[in-house]
């Protein structure tokens, strides 16, 4: 079997589609299919640009072209929803995707109880996540503050090891405010969102004194980049 009929095989078992976190846990484990490579991510997200099988949904989801019209809503959401449901789609997309990431690098993965409920890709997120309470790492206004952070990740010394913000529309300042609470732990932090909020981010961490403790851990992840940058963490 070759390797993009293995890529195959797995979106058509998931209904057509999958994201680049679903096809590098799955993907590697066909029979009859080699990968001598040392890079084996790099090769499934070539492949999956190959438009005369595959088409992009949007950043890290992929599908078969055959499967175009067959796909539902949570998958292939309408063009044509109110600004307030992109948006709350958008924000709950990219979490989903890094809580699958943050599953696929090892680390325990916790989300807000206020999106527990919130559907990605017609999961609930909380069946994604490997934690349903925080862990109490530090002081209760410090583990306050830490349990409204859109996703953390934890390492297996059940210590924060990176927090994500997720901006769609949010001021990103708010974002840079809630890691400052946070920065007497070792730790990383992000705030993702759509490039073109790359000068307001730029603009706020650099500018502004108050961030100087966290500048130099902090970073900038766009929507297009979230399974390239995040999977080498």
């Amino acid at each position: 079997m070759k390797q993009y009929e293995a890529v195959k095989k797995v979106m058509e078992e998931n209904g057509g589609y999958a994201t680049l976190g679903f096809l590098n846990q799955r993907v590697l484990k066909v029979e009859g299919c080699e990968w001598k490579t040392k890079t084996p991510f790099a090769s499934i997200r070539r492949i999956v640009q190959d438009k005369r099988y595959f088409f992009k949904i949007r950043p890290g989801l992929w599908a078969l072209l055959t499967y175009k019209d067959k796909l539902p809503p949570e998958i292939l959401p309408a063009k044509n929803l109110p600004k307030s449901a992109q948006e709350e789609d958008n924000h709950t997309y990219y979490q989903g995707q890094l809580v699958e990431i943050g599953n696929l690098k090892g680390y325990q993965t916790f989300i807000p109880n206020q999106d527990k409920n919130k559907l990605y890709l017609g999961k609930k997120l909380c069946d994604m996540t490997t934690l349903s309470n925080i862990y109490r790492f530090g002081y209760d206004h410090i583990l306050q503050r830490a349990k409204t952070v859109d996703v953390t990740w934890f390492n297996e010394r059940n210590m924060p090891a990176n927090f994500f913000e997720v901006d769609h529309s949010t001021p990103i300042q708010n974002s840079l405010l809630k890691f400052m609470e946070l920065r007497d732990f070792y730790t990383h932090f992000f705030v993702v969102a759509d490039s073109v909020r790359k000068n307001e981010f730029d603009t706020k961490l650099f500018s502004y004194s108050t961030f100087t403790p966290i500048r130099n851990r902090t970073g900038f992840i766009s929507y297009e980049e979230v399974f390239d940058r995040a999977i080498k963490l």
